[in-house]
């Protein structure tokens, strides 16, 4: 298939192109190459992918309509997987209008060239963040999820509800995924399992935000199995898997978590990357930080039901890989 994947030269869309060149297909990677991290490693992970012959790259920023219109028209794409995104949920308390530009400026850019390229199936990329200060557990995609506690969680939940409207004006096949806390191989210098190796490996002391807190973490590897196998699960509308399914009654579209479903406390974590270093580390407690959440926890049961899979990595195995690649990737530097 002649699939475009936007935000390939980040964490996640680098492992789904490496993913989707493998399984034979041709991908149309775009990126804006912003400097929200150090380029290196974004030019490292295109360095990986440049070599395939059925990989293109374009640069370019979501919010330039002309450039992103040349590269829909040039990939003719029949799936469009859209990843690109202002991350982290810190972030937005220092820049918002980022959020803004790309997150729905960016987006709604995506959204006019899907329906114009009349794809078969859209999937973009969406974020736990969106239940915010919702108190039931697990998180079901079927709650409402209306409380966003920072502008990043408001912005995706924004993309999902335009994602919508498109779907059900134009007969847009489309899929929304909600990521929980993703960490492996190649991952962002910006979120905890970087930030507490790196320090730990130097020697440094590393800061602890919130006394009790809990993340489904998901290996990056099963994360990109699970967009993989949501890419044929196509939503029709009128065709619900059961009553789980969070599709629309008026239109082909629905979101689906993914996450393992089994929250593991920040300090398990933490023992996991001391255990794969060798290393103890020198713990500060700080407060939690504005909008932070105690406890992320995904329903993963309509993911199964769609895919006949559910993410299942062990913490301990991802973090020893990530720790491997982090030792071969950082310390050369």
């Amino acid at each position: 298939m002649r699939i475009l994947v936007t935000g390939a030269a980040g964490f996640i869309g680098f492992h789904l192109c490496r993913r989707l060149l493998a399984d034979g297909h041709r991908v149309f990677g775009l990126d804006g190459l912003t400097r929200y991290y150090d380029l290196t490693l974004k030019d490292a992970r295109l360095a990986e992918l440049r070599p395939h012959n059925t990989f293109s790259f374009d640069e370019v920023m979501l919010e330039d309509m002309a450039g992103m219109t040349a590269a829909f028209e040039r990939a003719a794409p029949e799936v469009v997987v859209h990843l690109a995104a202002q991350a982290g949920v810190r972030y937005s308390l220092e820049n918002p209008r980022a959020y803004v530009d790309s997150n729905l400026v960016g987006t709604f850019n995506v959204l006019e060239l899907a329906k114009a390229a009349k794809v078969g199936h859209l999937l973009l990329a969406s974020t736990s963040s969106i239940y915010g200060a919702s108190e039931k557990r697990p998180f079901e995609e079927t709650d409402r999820a209306d409380y966003p506690l920072t502008l990043y969680a408001a912005s995706k939940k924004a993309g999902e509800l335009m994602s919508h409207s498109f779907s059900h004006l134009w007969d847009i096949p489309t899929t929304a995924f909600r990521f929980f806390t993703v960490y492996g191989p190649w991952g962002r210098p910006d979120m905890s399992p970087w930030i507490f190796t790196e320090k730990i490996e130097a020697g440094k002391p590393i800061e602890i935000y919130g006394d009790n807190i809990w993340r489904d973490f998901t290996y990056v590897a099963d994360l990109v199995e699970a967009i993989v196998r949501l890419i044929p699960a196509v939503p029709e509308k009128g065709a619900p898997v059961g009553a789980m399914d969070s599709l629309s009654p008026i239109a082909p579209w629905r979101v689906v978590n993914i996450g393992r479903g089994e929250p593991v406390k920040l300090t398990d974590l933490i023992a996991a990357i001391e255990a794969s270093l060798g290393k103890k580390a020198e713990r500060i407690q700080m407060a939690m930080q504005p909008g932070d959440v105690p406890l992320t926890f995904a329903g993963a049961e309509l993911l199964e039901a769609l895919t006949g899979y559910r993410p299942d990595t062990d913490l301990r195995d991802g973090v020893r890989a990530f720790c491997e690649w982090y030792r071969g990737y950082a310390q050369p530097l």
